[in-house]
């Protein structure tokens, strides 16, 4: 196996045993990402010689017997993540020489546990998307077929793991910009519960919504990559308080016995190989000793019109603040998909329309919480596909934004809510594109997330086919 095929777990544990070097490993990274980035445009910026100083002072540590949780590990940050003296542009011309002063408290936590830092991956502009085209800087490609969309909007993160560009990613997921890219590539990818991950220092979409997540190519490396990032942060006021916890721990306690609901409302109108691949998968669920439980979300089909409300009201907030004086290119240099979010966002937000529109939205808001909270007092947990469709083809949306938004209709309800949702690999469509089930439990119920797509991985092993680059 080449070195950037391998795993945390694995890389760890070849670090350590000083079978390769961190220069090593980091170099094939790299190579891999010169090689495969002009096609498939995973990545804004490379660090590479960052990376490398980072990957020598990582061997000394080694060889000094030092032992932290990422030491000489190659990850990317989704390019919304501030890195101190390096380009963070949120894949928008607004920002495109922007250069920030510090490192947002993810970037400080993964840098402490000795990560390499290989780039700044590409996405939506401003993360506004779901599939990886609305970038100023390129449209990032499915690297299982290059016609198709890798999802969004942390498109470049997914592919740089799916590619084996990286070992692990960041990612940013508001409505579903970790989940869907994870579905779509292959790949682990965790929305935390809101709060449990800082914000501090990564660009804002929708304050109340951005929850901070990663991928991986395995659910365990997730659970160690959540040990390293979940925690209070005085900087940022949301974050919820430290409950100190190894989210490996209960890893391999199997799912006898666990409740696991299918919500009918999240399994309609699915598309053919997605609805097959779902109940194949939930068929394994009952086979490893879970009860299949059928549930109802009823205030579900509201959640994609109050999202699509409570989000743009947000974005036009946060990006009121890039006006060209402080910092950043002046507002006529925003994108089309980003001028429609603000003028939706201050619409709602108008005086005559707030009652009607915002205020409205943030009750059902309340409903869909309260189904949520309702339906965990009976179950461990739903489980549910990701999009009602496979990959589609680059273009085929993305002059319908209607269209485009209501990809986004079975994650939009886990942020609204907050609550947890982990994606992981289900099977391939009949044209051999990945399809993705999510996990979503109650807040701080990631360990049980944790444990239920372990055993699924495990049992399947779909995480093991890779992309034909």
């Amino acid at each position: 196996m080449n070195l950037n095929q391998l795993t945390i777990k694995d890389a760890k544990e070849g670090l350590k045993a000083k079978k390769f070097s961190s220069i090593e490993l980091t170099k094939a990274c790299i190579e891999q990402i010169k090689k495969y980035n002009k096609d498939l445009s995973a990545f804004i910026t490379i660090t590479e010689k960052e990376a490398l100083e980072s990957a020598k002072k990582a061997d000394e540590l080694i060889s000094n017997k030092q032992d932290l949780p990422f030491l000489g590990i190659p990850v990317a940050l989704k390019d919304l993540f501030s890195t101190k003296g390096i380009k963070t542009t949120a894949a928008s011309n607004v920002l495109k020489d922007y250069v920030p002063e510090y490192d947002a408290t993810v970037v400080r936590k993964l840098k402490d546990a000795g990560a390499v830092i290989v780039g700044k991956t590409n996405l939506d502009a401003w993360a506004h998307g779901s599939s990886g085209e609305n970038s100023d800087f390129g449209p990032t490609k499915n690297p299982w077929n290059k016609e198709y969309v890798p999802g969004g909007s942390s498109s470049g993160s997914a592919v740089s793991v799916a590619s084996d560009m990286c070992i692990a990613s960041t990612g940013t997921d508001t409505g579903g910009s970790i989940r869907l890219p994870a579905s779509f590539n292959n790949v682990v990818g965790l929305k935390p519960t809101y709060g449990r991950v800082s914000r501090y220092g990564i660009i804002a979409m929708a304050s109340s919504l951005d929850s901070i997540g990663h991928f991986t190519k395995t659910v365990e490396d997730s659970a160690l990559f959540f040990n390293v990032t979940a925690g209070k942060d005085i900087m940022d006021a949301t974050t919820l308080p430290d409950l100190t916890e190894d989210f490996t721990k209960n890893l391999d306690n199997g799912i006898k016995g666990l409740k696991i609901g299918i919500p009918k409302e999240f399994v309609s109108g699915l598309d053919e190989d997605v609805e097959i691949t779902f109940k194949q998968s939930y068929k394994i669920l009952e086979n490893l000793g879970a009860q299949i439980v059928d549930i109802k979300l009823p205030y579900t089909e509201y959640g994609i019109a109050a999202y699509y409300i409570i989000q743009p009201s947000e974005v036009s907030s946060n990006l009121a603040r890039y006006d060209g004086i402080r910092y950043g290119n002046k507002r006529s240099t925003f994108g089309d998909e980003a001028k429609r979010r603000i003028m939706l966002g201050t619409f709602t937000l108008s005086s005559g329309y707030y009652d009607a529109y915002y205020k409205k939205a943030m009750s059902i808001r309340t409903l869909i919480k309260k189904d949520f909270d309702d339906t965990f007092q009976k179950i461990d947990a739903l489980f549910s596909p990701v999009c009602s469709t496979p990959p589609w083809k680059l273009g085929e949306k993305i002059s319908d934004p209607l269209k485009m938004y209501l990809s986004d209709a079975l994650t939009v309800t886990a942020n609204i809510a907050g609550i947890p949702s982990l994606s992981v690999p289900a099977g391939f469509s009949s044209n051999d594109l990945p399809i993705g089930i999510q996990i979503m439990g109650k807040q701080l119920s990631e360990n049980i997330l944790f444990r239920i797509g372990n055993a699924f991985e495990k049992y399947t092993n779909f995480y093991k086919q890779k992309p034909k680059l």
